[in-house]
C-alpha cells in the first residue's frame, strides 16, 4: 500500500516481453506473466550484480501487514495517535522502498546502465518521446524499457515496434511504480552492459515523486497544453527531477502558455533543473535531448573517469589538441541529481 496516497499494489502484474500472436489473441489468451503482489515482501539487500537476482520473500512480510492493520484499528483511539501511526507507516514504506531502490541502483551501476525515470501527468507525450529517442539512439545504445500503467499493454507494444525490449507493469489500483516491482521487472530483461534503461512511470505528478526506483535521474515531462504553473502546483516532482522536458512546443501558437514563467517556476523549486524545450511530434529540440542522454550515459561508464583524467592532463600540457563537439559532450558531466529523504538519504546520479 502506498504510504503517500493509500493506493494498493495488490493487483500489480508484469506483462511478458513478447506480444501475443494472432492465434493467441483469437483464443483470448493474456500476455500476463502472473507475478502478482498480494503482500508486502521482506528485503534481502546485497543482490548479485552479474546474474538474475530475485528479491527475498521470506522476511518481514507479516510485520508489514500487522503495521497496516494496526493503523486501521488502534489509531482510532485519538487524533494524535492516528496521525503518528500514519506517519510511522509512511516512513516504513518509504524506507523499505529506498532499500529496494538502492539494491536496484547497485545492480544497474555494476553494469554501467543509465537509468532514467520518466514522470509526468497522463498524456504529456512520454511514450512518443521514448519511441523517438530509441529510434535515434539505437545504433549507439541497446535500450530497454519498463512501462507503468494501471491497465493495458498499449505503450509496451508501441515500444516493442522499435525493436527495443519492453516489460509492461500494470499497477491496477496503484498510482505509481515502486522499487520492489521494478526489481522484479528487471529479472525479465537480459540487460547488456553500458545500455539505456527507460522507466515510464504511471501518469501522476504526486506519488511518483516520493518513490525512488534506483534511477540515475528523474526526467519530468510537461506539455504546453497543461498550464505553465504546474511546477509550483506540484513542486515535489520538479524538485526531485534533474531535467524538465517542455514538450509539444509545436502547439505554442495555439495555446496560452508562458514558457518563461513556467521555467521560472521550475527553478524556484529546483534552481539546478535542466530545461529542454522540444516537440516529440515534429522533432524540435530533440537533438539537445539526445546529447543530454548520451552525456549522461557516459557519466555512468567507468572509462569516463579515465577520460576526464586525460582531459585534465591535456589542459595542463603545452600541446594543443583539437577537440570537436562530440568529444566535449563525452566529457561533460550531468550533475545535480536529486534524491529523496526517507529514513536515510540516497544520492542518485553522480
Amino acid at each position: 500500500m502506498c504510504g503517500v496516497c493509500g493506493c494498493s499494489d495488490e493487483n500489480s502484474v508484469i506483462r511478458s516481453l513478447e506480444p501475443l500472436n494472432s492465434e493467441d489473441r483469437a483464443a483470448g489468451k493474456s500476455t500476463l506473466d502472473k507475478h502478482s503482489f498480494h503482500h508486502q515482501h521482506g528485503l534481502s539487500v546485497g543482490r548479485a550484480s552479474t546474474a538474475l537476482h530475485p528479491h527475498s520473500h521470506d522476511v518481514g512480510s507479516q510485520q508489514s501487514h500487522a503495521q497496516v492493520f494496526a493503523s486501521k484499528s488502534d489509531s482510532q483511539s485519538s487524533d494524535t495517535h492516528n496521525g503518528s501511526m500514519l506517519i510511522e507507516i509512511e516512513k516504513d514504506i518509504l524506507y523499505r522502498n529506498s532499500l529496494y531502490a538502492e539494491e536496484n541502483r547497485q545492480f544497474l551501476s555494476s553494469k554501467e546502465i543509465l537509468t532514467l525515470n520518466f514522470v509526468s501527468s497522463p498524456g504529456s507525450g512520454k511514450t512518443t518521446l521514448l519511441v523517438e529517442t530509441i529510434k535515434a539512439l539505437r545504433a549507439v545504445y541497446k535500450t530497454y524499457v519498463i512501462e507503468g500503467d494501471q491497465q493495458t499493454s498499449n505503450d509496451a507494444e508501441r515500444i516493442r515496434e522499435t525493436g527495443a525490449k519492453a516489460v509492461q507493469i500494470n499497477t491496477g489500483k496503484g498510482c505509481h511504480l515502486d522499487a520492489h516491482t521494478v526489481g522484479h521487472a528487471l529479472e525479465h530483461l537480459e540487460l547488456e552492459s553500458r545500455s539505456l534503461l527507460f522507466i515510464e512511470n504511471v501518469g501522476n505528478l504526486v506519488c511518483p515523486a516520493s518513490f525512488d526506483l534506483g534511477e540515475n535521474h528523474k526526467v519530468a515531462l510537461l506539455s504546453v497544453t497543461e498550464g505553465d504553473d504546474k511546477p509550483i502546483k506540484y513542486p515535489d516532482m520538479f524538485a526531485a527531477s534533474s531535467v524538465m522536458l517542455l514538450n509539444k512546443i509545436d502547439l505554442l501558437p495555439y495555446v496560452k502558455f508562458d514558457t518563461d514563467r513556467c521555467i521560472e517556476y521550475a527553478r524556484q523549486v529546483n534552481p539546478d533543473i535542466r530545461v529542454i524545450m522540444l516537440s516529440a511530434q515534429d522533432g524540435q529540440g530533440l537533438s539537445e535531448w539526445f546529447e543530454w542522454v548520451s552525456a549522461a550515459q557516459n557519466t555512468v561508464s567507468k572509462p569516463t573517469l579515465k577520460m576526464a583524467s586525460q582531459e585534465s592532463s591535456l589542459r595542463h600540457s603545452s600541446c594543443v589538441v583539437p577537440r570537436n563537439n562530440a568529444y566535449r559532450s563525452r566529457l561533460s558531466g550531468i550533475t545535480n541529481a536529486r534524491a529523496f529523504h526517507c529514513e536515510k538519504s540516497y544520492r542518485s546520479g553522480i
